[in-house]
Parts: C-alpha cells; structure tokens; sequence
C-alpha cells in the first residue's frame, strides 16, 4: 500500500486544514488507512516554515496550509518551492477573494473562527442556564449565577433572563411570595450582581387582570388585587433591604431598558 504523509501548518490550532485533509482523504479507498497526519500549530515565525518545509521534503510530504498572515503565506510558498515541495493553500485564495469583493483588507489575526466558536457556545450555555434556573426552580442557580434577578410575579424576570443570556450572562431569577421564605443562597451571594425589579402597584394590576384574561379566567382574582399586589411588594421591599441590592423599577420600561441599565452597572462595578 502506497503511504502519504500531509503536514497540516496553521498560525492557530489547524483544525480546518486538518478536517479538509482528513474529507479528501475519506475519498479513497485506501482511506485514512494510507494517510498520516502531522499537525503544527501557532507557527507565527518564518524560520519555522523554513524547517517545516525542509522536514517535508526529507519525508517526502504534501504541506497544507492555513496561514491568515498575507507575509507568511508567501514565505511558505517561497519554501516549497526552494525544496521542491507540493503545497496547498486553502485560505489565502478564499480570503483574498472575499476581501476583493468587499474591498476590504483582511485583518489577519489568528484563531478569530475559533474566538466566534467559543462565544457562540458561551450564548447557548447561558441560555440553558437562564432556562434550567427560571423562576426560582432551583436554589442553587443562584450562586452560580453571574446575574440574579428579584422580584414579585409579571416584572419581566424571564424575557430579561433571556435577554442577558442572549449577551453571554448566567441569569437565575427569583420570584418572591409572602407565604414563602426567600432561598437562603440570596443572602449569600454579593449584592453587585443581585437586582431587584420593582414595578407600580397600578401597573401591575392591570398586567394580572391582563394575564388572568388572557387565560380565559375573571379578572377579579386575589392575583390582581391592589391589597394583595401591595401586600407583595411590601415583602419585596423587606427582603431587598435584607439583601442590599440595587432596585431597578421596571414601570413602563422595555427589557431591553433595563437589560441596558443593568448592563451600564455591572460595566462600572468591573471598572
């Protein structure tokens, strides 16, 4: 069986170039099974390119290449061919195409692909963070939260968990009810990331009537009434000063308002 040797040569860690060998490769019947792989990653010098190309030549190999860096893409190729080796570029020419038709110059920094990646999995893991910790449904949520959010029934807790998942925070929020004790974890955590959302008695009575209608119930429920709202927000009132958060009223306010104000704080408590 005849064997081949591919040298994988990346300024980040390779794994583009490595998966597109490994599909070519696929492609045949030998297979993977007449292919060897040898990966080197973060080459940012040009003297390293000149040993990879050397090493290439003495074993024989295909260089394949992914090199952001329009300097080191041609130092390679200048390599190759002093030795006598075949190579690929698998980026230069998309790169150099895109950035022709968009009249823009790349900006040629390693590892951004791997950086979008990470942030995107870092939005999901917040996301299911704000799921799995809505409405209280598990204390623990709590300490491991980046953000805590407190208030009475309809103050926007989940949409604004939401929201700040969608910006790469853990949000827990936490419902407060007079017949039920607060969740001891709100008293252990810092007060900086623990906000209080307090809205007018008279706004949210028509919020519940709102909701108690949409459910096809009366509206004349003990839910809406003004005696047992401020009855709520008395109790809210009681445990927020325990706490010693800050209190955002979210009293005709959108989300993304108080998403911003609690953005601009947490932004200045990291100052």
């Amino acid at each position: 069986m005849k064997k081949l040797t591919l040298f994988i040569v990346s300024d980040s860690v390779g794994e583009t170039a490595d998966l597109v060998a490994k599909a070519a490769a696929s492609q045949f019947r030998q297979g993977l099974e007449a292919v060897s792989m040898k990966r080197f990653s973060h080459i940012e010098e040009e003297s390293q390119l000149h040993e990879i190309a050397y090493l290439a030549k003495s074993q024989e190999a295909i260089i394949i290449y992914t090199l952001v860096k329009t300097g080191m893409r041609r130092k390679i190729q200048e390599q190759c061919e002093k030795y006598g080796v075949q190579c690929i570029d698998l980026l230069g020419p998309v790169v150099d195409r895109i950035g022709a038709n968009l009249g823009e110059l790349p900006l040629e920094e390693p590892g951004l692909v791997r950086q979008l990646d990470d942030d995107y999995f870092r939005k999901i893991e917040a996301i299911e963070f704000a799921v799995k910790y809505d409405d209280g449904r598990d204390p623990r949520g709590i300490l491991k939260a980046d953000i805590v959010l407190v208030g009475v029934s309809r103050t926007s807790k989940t949409p604004l968990s939401q929201y700040l998942a969608h910006k790469r925070y853990k949000v827990a929020n936490v419902p407060l009810v007079p017949e039920v004790d607060p969740p001891e974890e709100l008293f252990m955590i810092d007060p900086d990331k623990c906000f209080g959302l307090v809205i007018s008695a008279e706004k949210l009575n028509f919020i519940r009537k709102e909701r108690l209608i949409a459910l096809g119930l009366k509206d004349d429920a003990n839910y809406a009434k003004i005696e047992r709202i401020d009855n709520e927000i008395n109790h809210f009132n009681q445990v927020i000063s325990k706490i010693g958060c800050k209190v955002i009223n979210v009293t005709n306010r959108a989300v993304e308002e108080t998403a911003n104000v609690i953005l601009s704080e947490i932004t200045n408590q990291n100052r």
